[in-house]
């Protein structure tokens, strides 16, 4: 469940920083919150976030970095469901 919202504060964080982006003068969410959050676990809302409001898909390190990031979570996510069932048997 918590991964859930997180994953979604990241799609909301993706498109209301598109918002800010078409306002001039306005004070836009740091890449490195966006990072942050795609770091503890909601890089795929982030990515979510970015091919639904078409956002920073041309910067390279987020058309790298965050596919980067699900494969390093996805891979983590394995480990410890692995490791949990083996331990349950």
């Amino acid at each position: 469940m918590l991964l859930i919202l997180i994953n979604l504060c990241g799609v909301v964080i993706m498109g209301y920083d598109k918002f800010l982006s078409k306002h001039p003068g306005a004070r836009r969410v740091p890449e490195k919150n966006l990072f942050l959050n795609a770091l503890v676990g909601g890089a795929i809302g982030v990515y979510l976030g970015m091919y639904i409001f078409r956002h920073k898909t041309k910067h390279w390190l987020f058309k790298i970095g965050i596919p980067i990031i699900i494969l390093v979570q996805v891979v983590l996510y394995l480990i410890v469901f692995y490791k949990g069932a083996i331990a349950t048997r």
